[in-house]
């Protein structure tokens, strides 16, 4: 009888940030600050415009966020505790360091804004916490990180599992996490949705 395994596997980390936050975060602040910010971020601004992006995102500008709002300092408390979770459910031998937060920005799409397939170099682990998912916006979607060496394979039927689709949609909710590795690549499709979708993206290292 044939045996068929599974064979170097993709984790997606997904829950609640507020299941292991102390304190908790309020997500009705944190979108309140995330606005006020972007409104004030006069070199983000300038930023996105010049390379073209559609929406806003504080990436190129500021990077510290949690020294300029406590909400934020909150925010990266919670995250310690969930990359931490991940990191034990990955195997990873640290030698007794930790990872360490060193990017975390803001993003706002409106209608018709997307953000690219891209992946996130120099780090370790990357995620994402929505902060504002409107009806009818967009998914995450993830790249299965094997694709540009399927050369001649046939598409994958509809009805096949979800571990063996080349790319997987997830849609988060308002005050969840997701965690991948950061060579897993991913994009936001277009929102179709006529209001702002707002999260808050960051990257873990090694220190």
């Amino acid at each position: 009888m044939a045996e068929i395994s599974s064979l170097f596997v993709t984790r997606l980390y997904r829950a609640a940030l507020n299941d292991l936050a102390k304190p908790k975060v309020d997500y009705k602040e944190l979108r309140q600050t995330c606005e006020a910010m972007a409104e004030d971020d006069e070199a983000g601004q300038a930023w996105c415009e010049e390379n073209g992006y559609p929406g806003y995102t504080s990436y190129a500008s500021l990077n510290d966020l949690p020294w300029r709002a406590p909400i934020f300092a909150d925010l990266q408390k919670a995250l310690d505790r969930h990359v931490a979770a991940f990191v034990e459910d990955l195997g990873f031998d640290l030698q007794g360091r930790k990872l360490k937060c060193d990017s975390f920005w803001i993003n706002i799409l409106p209608e018709g804004g997307s953000h690219g397939s891209h992946i996130h170099p120099h780090a370790v682990i990357s995620g994402t916490t929505y902060v504002a998912m409107p009806e009818g916006t967009s998914a995450l979607k993830l790249e299965d990180p094997r694709h540009a060496m399927m050369m001649h394979a046939p598409l994958r039927l509809k009805t096949a599992g979800q571990e063996l689709q080349p790319f997987v949609y997830v849609k988060p909710t308002v005050g969840e996490v997701l965690l991948w590795e950061s060579w897993l690549r991913h994009e936001v499709p277009m929102n179709m949705a006529e209001e702002e979708r707002i999260s808050v993206s960051f990257n873990y290292n090694w220190a």
